[in-house]
């Protein structure tokens, strides 16, 4: 049918931008998000040392924003935003413990179904969706197999991918994520309170019997043992490589992923060609454990890294030509970013870098500051808007969801808070300035800062109610926790707030004072009274990424083959690898 059309528009000498797939008001989706890319990263925001010329290109072709903030810090509740539209505390999705992430695939924890994705409300519309890649918004409630929280229930009717995130412990050789919990434990508490009770003993206050001395150190081995064997068994039992439900490779294959998932969307393209559809591509990488395919090892000159952001871009490239091939870029939107800064204390176990860069941008994942939040975000749609501009306003990933919505031709839910705004009237010039005169940053489930664009002037306000403790204290990472934390014990709470402005100090090097700013207390206040306002908006909800949900429960394990095997198996269909093209 897009074949007919284009024949059709060619013949007789009119445009077919109008026309997308199946239906001339719906256009496509083509949906880029890759894991802890950092905005440095790239040459189309300033990296002159590593080749993304796909990525480059698009952001040529396209708009370029560079004020585009993720919803979160960290990977599950910013994807949870992204998806929904809405701040994560909104969904559950934001911790109010230390945990922020799924760690394990048996937790009962994930986005609620009565939360509503971008991906159900289009697929409503008659569109064919697929998600490729990762998921981390939880699996199962009940039992291993009743998918509660699966992407298919969430409005994708098609996914192939990772239920989790791509941890060290799921390849061999690249150490454990697990040997940085040893420093959360209380060390000086426990060796206080042994002391103590030793000392009671001696002087006759309290009578420890030797059986208790045993069933003690009876507790403590236990304990170690289990610790061990959990980890000893993690990459059999958490790496998995689903198939809509099931389980085709356990532990899967790292080394040729990103091939088989480029492949794999080909395929949903060539198949959808002739209706709409939205495509969600979320790359396992550039997060930790790191891989590239043999072709791509050792090509850029940022090690492991750098071949795995290449590969990234390679891949990006193979979705764009295959749109142009089917004769669909005019009618497909396409959008890529990252789900949050990089992780800056990537460090391998050979001391090698693993991480990427926040270019001028201080910090970076699970930290507010510019460098943990301030993310790429490229979009092109020739048949939608002008390509070739950059757009400098404040922008979220939660507006996908009120843009793709709209675009598909669905209503934007009136029942609910939805805190994306519609990006069209930006990106095709009717608007100059941006919907967001506040955006508010969460570290978890705690208010960290807000963010305030006045709309009659050009000032960018930042106010910090907390910072992390970075360790080493000259750095702008938490090196000795190996992410940086929002309780109390890991942050500096501060009074008055710390406050910036982002277009005079994008890099947040000198916080403001009222000998330096004649508008400190204005802005503090305004700023307050906006705080109020959003905190008056929230409707308490359970926490998903509470204690109960994170714990690994045996009866929600997923195993593709016998506990006895470990839940080994090898049967994924998509086994060939994508040719490679230049």
């Amino acid at each position: 049918m897009v074949r007919d059309w284009t024949l059709l528009c060619a013949l007789l000498g009119v445009s077919c931008s109008a026309y997308a797939a199946g239906d001339p008001r719906k256009p496509n989706f083509v949906l880029f998000m890759v894991d802890d890319l950092g905005i440095g990263d790239l040459g189309c925001y300033g990296n002159d040392t590593l080749k993304t010329p796909n990525i480059d290109r698009l952001a040529k072709e396209g708009v370029r924003l560079t004020q585009h903030i993720a919803s979160s810090p960290l990977c599950t509740p910013s994807r949870a935003g992204f998806l929904t539209g809405r701040y994560p505390i909104r969904s559950g999705m934001a911790s109010q413990s230390k945990v922020g992430v799924y760690i394990i695939s048996a937790a009962s924890g994930g986005l609620p179904s009565q939360e509503l994705t971008f991906a159900r409300l289009a697929k409503e519309q008659g569109y064919s969706t697929a998600l490729i890649g990762k998921w981390h918004l939880g699996l199962n409630c009940d039992r291993h197999d009743d998918l509660c929280h699966h992407p298919n229930r969430h409005g994708f009717g098609h996914f192939y991918g990772i239920s989790m995130t791509n941890l060290r412990d799921c390849q061999p050789g690249h150490g454990s994520v697990f040997q940085h919990a040893l420093t959360h434990v209380p060390y000086g508490a426990l060796a206080a309170g042994v002391l103590s009770v030793a000392l009671l003993h001696v002087w006759g206050v309290v009578r420890v019997s030797r059986r208790a001395v045993l069933a003690a150190l009876g507790l403590v081995t236990l304990g170690v043992t289990l610790f061990l064997t959990f980890v000893a068994t993690f990459r059999e039992l958490n790496c998995f490589l689903m198939r809509n439900g099931e389980v085709v490779e356990q532990p899967y294959v790292s080394e040729n992923l990103t091939r088989r998932m480029t492949a794999e969307a080909l395929h949903f393209l060539d198949k959808n060609v002739d209706k709409p559809f939205l495509l969600f591509l979320s790359f396992l990488q550039v997060h930790t454990a790191l891989f590239a395919s043999p072709h791509f090892r050792g090509r850029s000159a940022h090690g492991l890294y750098g071949d795995a952001v290449m590969e990234v871009d390679w891949s990006v490239g193979e979705v764009l030509r295959a749109l142009e091939r089917l004769q669909l870029a005019e009618q497909t939107l396409v959008y890529l970013t990252s789900d949050q800064g990089p992780h800056l204390e990537e460090i391998s176990v050979r001391g090698e870098v693993h991480h990427g860069s926040s270019g001028i941008y201080r910090a970076g994942k699970s930290t507010n500051w510019e460098g943990g939040i301030r993310v790429p975000g490229l979009l092109r749609w020739p048949g939608g808007f002008a390509g070739g501009r950059d757009i400098s306003e404040p922008t979220s990933n939660m507006d996908l969801f009120p843009t793709v919505v709209q675009l598909a031709g669905a209503t934007i839910p009136k029942d609910r808070e939805i805190d994306g705004r519609d990006l069209m009237p930006l990106l095709r010039g009717d608007s100059e300035r941006s919907e967001h005169e506040f955006l508010f940053h969460y570290c978890n489930a705690y208010l960290n800062a807000v963010r305030w664009a006045p709309r009659n002037g050009s000032a960018v306000w930042k106010v910090f109610f907390f910072t992390p403790m970075f360790h080493p204290e000259n750095s702008s990472a938490c090196f000795h926790t190996h992410a940086c934390f929002c309780t109390p014990g890991y942050v500096t709470f501060h009074q008055p707030p710390l406050l910036f402005d982002l277009s005079r100090d994008p890099s947040e090097s000198q916080p403001l004072t009222p000998d330096t700013e004649p508008a400190f207390h204005a802005v503090l206040q305004t700023v307050a009274e906006a705080t109020e306002r959003h905190r008056r908006g929230l409707v308490p909800v359970p926490d998903q990424l509470a204690p109960t949900h994170l714990l690994w429960k045996p009866w929600l394990q997923p195993c593709c083959s016998s506990w006895g095997q470990l839940c080994r198996c090898a049967r994924d269909s998509q086994q060939g690898e994508l040719p490679l093209s230049h």
